[in-house]
């Protein structure tokens, strides 16, 4: 924890058993002081020396005026935030306008509230209502290419809170013309979905089902024993689980005998695998996280199932996105995390494609709906080469 000197009255110097020094390189440091107006530094609390217990944190740090947090994870990335209020033990709510996130990696640093604009837009994408209206035509208009089938399933995959569920809000709400709250979602520390739930859209409230169908999930959890069991997600992806079963993270999903004698349809399996991935939180993946990630993508590679990643958040993410989503492909902060989601995940760029859910809009917004239509296009196209592939063996 470091204290920003934001004046001389400063608190006076504390004494420790053991000299207390930041693992910051002078580099790093200089650069965050150089973020902060060129102040100068003093450690208030290290948490190898106070301890991790939140109690021994606020003991160092309550009521010492603006401060900076620092921490560190295992892949070597350095994250943190500013805050120019005190901290305290209140419970009640605090605002700071002044607040912001940063995060560091091999020297270079990247603030939420200082990133770049590229010159000419990394993708390109037509900002008009007539590619809003081509895009859903397109959806409409879409059959599988396989005979007798209408609908494609579509597994939506991802840890905790990362925006699942409000991905089949957003793409309902689009279709239906007005926002909705079809699928459970929310901002809970664990999975508000508990079951499998396979969601079809209608083309708006009399219309009939569009030519897929989102499955929904338990949310990802780092630790062993919580959260979606990598052997649901095989059942799920060969057809065998039904609508509506109840996740038990302890217990693997078993069918009865009944449903282990008969070979699932093709209708029943997935045809385009989605990992959901929350753009503020990309650097924070856990190693565990990460290595559930590997171990899905590795199962869902043997079936030779296509997959892409969602990245949801963006907004939240960067600054120059909230302000405007039209500046997504033209955000240097954005298309680092598009970069470090392929890295972590092993995808190709392509594949990964940034979104904003509808969270808190009480109207539709025309550059949401296309990066969303967009999105929705590519994984009918996975999709397509999946049954393309299968039709083909």
């Amino acid at each position: 924890m470091q204290k920003a000197k934001m004046s001389s009255a400063f608190a006076a110097p504390r004494i420790y058993n053991a000299p207390l020094t930041s693992s910051l390189t002078a580099e790093q440091r200089k650069q965050l002081c150089g973020l902060l107006g060129n102040l100068e530094l003093t450690l208030l609390y290290k948490a190898s020396v106070h301890g991790y217990q939140a109690s021994a944190f606020h003991q160092q740090c309550d009521n010492q005026g603006p401060t900076l947090l620092v921490a560190y994870n295992r892949s070597g990335y350095i994250f943190g935030g500013y805050t120019s209020v005190d901290y305290a033990q209140s419970g009640q709510q605090i605002i700071d306008d002044h607040a912001f996130l940063f995060s560091v990696h091999d020297g270079s640093t990247l603030l939420d509230h200082q990133v770049s604009a590229e010159e000419k837009p990394w993708r390109n994408v037509l900002w008009t209502a007539e590619q809003r209206a081509q895009l859903m035509k397109m959806i409409r208009n879409y059959n599988p290419p396989v005979m007798f089938m209408s609908q494609v399933r579509i597994l939506m995959i991802g840890p905790v809170g990362a925006g699942k569920s409000s991905f089949f809000n957003s793409i309902n709400s689009i279709f239906m013309g007005r926002i909705t709250s079809k699928a459970m979602s929310g901002s809970a520390g664990t999975s508000l979905t508990t079951q499998f739930h396979t969601y079809a859209v209608k083309d708006g409230r009399q219309g009939k089902p569009l030519p897929f169908v989102l499955c929904d999930t338990m949310g990802l959890e780092e630790q062993s024993g919580a959260g979606l069991d990598i052997e649901d997600i095989s059942s799920i992806l060969q057809g065998h689980v039904p609508d509506r079963y109840e996740f038990n993270p302890t217990v693997p999903y078993y069918p009865d005998e009944q449903n282990m004698s008969r070979h699932a349809s093709l209708e029943e399996k997935i045809h385009c695998v989605v990992y959901v991935i929350d753009a503020t939180k990309i650097s924070l993946m856990s190693d565990k996280l990460q290595e559930k990630l590997a171990s899905i993508r590795r199962k869902v590679n043997s079936l030779r199932i296509p997959q892409m990643v969602l990245m949801t958040k963006v907004d939240e993410a960067c600054p120059l996105v909230q302000k405007d989503l039209q500046n997504i492909y033209l955000s240097s902060y954005i298309k680092s995390k598009v970069q470090e989601v392929s890295s972590r995940l092993g995808v190709p760029l392509s594949c990964v494609l940034p979104v904003k859910n509808y969270s808190q809009e009480l109207e539709l917004e025309l550059n949401c709906d296309v990066l969303l239509l967009t999105a929705l296009q590519q994984m009918l196209n996975f999709a397509d080469d999946y049954l393309d592939d299968v039709d083909h063996m």
